[in-house]
């Protein structure tokens, strides 16, 4: 079964949907079975590269609201990473531009590498305070979980991977997906936000039962094990 979530490193939820999906697969019964692909999704692609204001500040120009009141939304969404072992610092975080982020996750994918690369990213952003746009950054976050220096480089100096993301943005418009995550199984299930695992469980269970059979439209002469 193929798992594709959609996400964005600039997504708080996101790593939060990331863990409790994880605790969700952990408990599947079929996991050795199924396949899971990060897709690319951006909050604001015309992000530049960072922010002159600070996280808070965008936050309560987003939302309409003061700044205090953005200021409670961080401490709320730090006590909820924190119950899935997260460690959030919004008053370090520098926001901007994901795009290039997105692209190294499709190089660390040719590498074997995506699903490590996607968790350092969300662990750099979320918690160290690491620019998204900062190729030195990128280039240094992605060699220490392996993928090779010379191609991360040559990724970030040209448009490698670009029209992978852009597509892949466009895959998610037209399955209706607006906000993140999104766990879509098969192409024929999906589920919407960080969910809890035991929602999660039953979106893999639900999914894997009702998965279709191949239809056989023709049947010729074939070779198999057997002979011809």
């Amino acid at each position: 079964m193929n798992i594709e979530i959609w996400s964005d490193i600039a997504c708080p939820w996101c790593y939060v949907g990331k863990r409790r999906f994880e605790a969700a697969l952990a408990a599947f019964e079929h996991r050795d079975d199924v396949n899971v692909t990060w897709r690319s999704f951006e909050l604001d692609p015309s992000a530049p590269r960072e922010r002159e204001d600070d996280r808070t500040a965008h936050l309560a120009s987003k939302y309409g609201v003061t700044r205090e009141h953005a200021e409670q939304m961080h401490a709320q969404m730090t006590e909820v990473a924190a119950g899935e072992g997260l460690d959030f610092r919004f008053d370090i975080a520098r926001s901007g531009s994901t795009f290039d982020a997105h692209r190294l996750v499709h190089l660390a994918a040719a590498h074997g590498k995506q699903d490590a690369v996607k968790e350092r990213l969300f662990r750099a952003y979320l918690g160290e305070g690491e620019l998204m746009g900062d190729h030195e950054a990128l280039t240094r976050l992605a060699v220490e979980v392996g993928v090779p220096e010379d191609e991360v480089r040559d990724t970030l100096a040209t448009d490698r991977y670009a029209a992978e993301v852009r597509e892949e943005e466009r895959a998610a418009s037209g399955l209706g997906i607006s906000a993140v995550p999104f766990f879509v199984a098969d192409r024929a299930f999906g589920a919407s936000g960080a969910q809890p695992p035991e929602v999660l469980l039953e979106f893999l269970r639900r999914a894997w039962a009702e998965r279709s059979p191949l239809s056989v439209v023709a049947d010729g002469a074939t070779c198999g094990p057997d002979g011809c």
